[in-house]
Parts: C-alpha cells; structure tokens; sequence
C-alpha cells in the first residue's frame, strides 16, 4: 500500500543520520550532535571531581526527550513499512502509563511530527495541573487506580481505548532496555565511572547503562561510539539509587531547581574517585 500525501511528507521529516556513527548523529533532532548534552564540572563538599551531564537542555528539559525521539523513529519504521505493503490502514497510535514527563516529551514530538496522539493513562490522584497540560498538548488522558495491581499491556490499551495500537510502557517490541537511551548510556559510560547512581524511576534507563556496558566490556568489536576504558568499566557500581529521608528529599528538590536531575553518574569519591552527575 502506498502512503498518502501526508504519510510521505511526515516520512521525508523524520531523518536519521544513523543508527551509530558518533559523527552522524540522530539526537536532537533540529541539531544533531554526540555528545547531546553537556557536561560541567560543579563544586560538591566532601568530592573533588564532580560532573554534571546537563539533560535539561533537551527539549521539555529531561532524559525523556530521548525516548520520545526513539518512539519518532518507530513511526518512520511503521511508515516504511506501510510503503512496502507491509502495514495497512492508519497509523497506530500509542499509549503509555505516565506522571508527566514522558507523556509531555513524547506528545511534543509526536504533535511536531503531525502523529497520532499520545494516549495516556494516569493515576487518579495526578496533579490535576499536570493532566491539564497533558490535555493541552494533546494527549488522550484516562485516569484509573494504579495503585491497585501491575497492569499488563492488553489492559493498558484496554483502559486507553487503543485496541490496535501499541504500549510503550511495557512492550518488549521496541526495546525499551537497549534502544531507547543508548546514545546518552555511551555519552555516561565514555567518562568511565567508578560508580553510577541513577535515580531510578522506570528503570529503562537504568537498564540501558548497564546493557551497553555489559555489551561494550565483552565486546571482541566496540561499538563506534564507545570510547571508555573498559579495565574501569568492568569493576564499576551500578546502583538504581532513590530517597527516603524528608531531609535528603528535600536537599534534592532544591537541587533539582538548579539542576533537573534524571540521572547521577558518580565516577569518584576524594581524588581517587571521579564524580559525574547526569541531570
């Protein structure tokens, strides 16, 4: 089946300079480039060589940006796809359990790119100042009680109305724990840490540091786009990190309105160990 007028303008705007060459980058978008982001040194008491990997310069300010570019570049598969006759009909459209983030940067690309509206399910006590916005945007949001059991993928498209489309939020079909961050888990790892504390919320992200890492430690061929040390590698600590202490929280909060951490990649404690921060 061919596409339409508009399916082939939208497949004409979705370029992908590669898949993994560091100089023909695919992220951002509107300026490619590897790294993606920056990396500052910043003074921490008790740590003498600290670095923060700046995520929020990305478009809606987070990690996430990433992942929604990957969903973007899952369109332009089910496009070609609908070229060669392979895929029938309209576009799938997606959905996903989110708090905010996610949902925002995945709803901007796909309205940039005139796709299907993002179908969203949330928890029935998000911020109603959120769900407006995600509204806004244009998302689909559907509320239920997440706090009740795990939900599987078919009842995830069932609560969002999408029988024929797809669930980011736990498909294996686009994977999420070696593809959705893989750009930015070699933009972390090429500083090669000691430790990584990554704060962990889905866990994609954290599974991607280490999937590549275990990757690249047993590689007989390194990826191009790696250039850590992998003696260092190979003994570093990983660590899915989060809080509970009020005045840990509380520290963190403030320190989020400087810098809107996603991720904390720590290489040192003192002058033996190097510290990375990734927000």
């Amino acid at each position: 089946m061919s596409l339409n007028r508009k399916e082939t303008a939208i497949l004409r705007s979705i370029v992908v300079a590669s898949d993994n060459d560091p100089n023909h980058p695919e992220f951002p978008a509107n300026n490619p480039k590897f790294p993606a982001t920056p990396t500052y040194r910043i003074a921490v008491p008790g740590f003498s060589n600290v670095w923060l990997k700046d995520e929020s310069v990305n478009p809606t300010g987070t990690h996430k940006d990433r992942m929604a570019w990957e969903i973007i570049v899952t369109y332009r598969d089910f496009l070609l796809a609908k070229q060669r006759g392979q895929l029938k009909g309209v576009l799938p459209a997606m959905s996903i359990i989110s708090s905010g983030s996610a949902a925002v940067a995945i709803q901007t690309q796909l309205r940039f790119y005139h796709l299907p509206n993002l179908k969203v399910l949330v928890d029935i006590h998000l911020n109603g100042h959120v769900a407006q916005t995600l509204k806004e945007l244009g998302c689909e949001v559907y509320e239920t009680d997440l706090s009740k059991r795990p939900l599987q993928w078919e009842e995830i498209l069932a609560l969002t109305h999408n029988p024929n489309g797809f669930d980011i939020t736990s498909s294996e079909a686009l994977d999420p724990t070696t593809r959705f961050y893989d750009w930015l888990a070699y933009e972390i790892l090429n500083s090669s840490p000691d430790y990584c504390f990554v704060p962990f919320g889905t866990g994609n992200l954290y599974e991607n540091i280490l999937n590549i890492n275990k990757r690249e430690v047993t590689a007989k061929q390194p990826d191009p786009r790696f250039k850590g040390n992998v003696n260092i590698l190979r003994t570093c600590n990983f660590f899915g990190a989060t809080v509970n202490n009020p005045r840990l929280k509380q520290l963190l909060n403030s320190i989020h309105h400087i810098y809107p951490l996603s991720i904390l990649t720590s290489v040192g404690l003192d002058y033996i160990v190097r510290l990375v921060i990734v927000a």
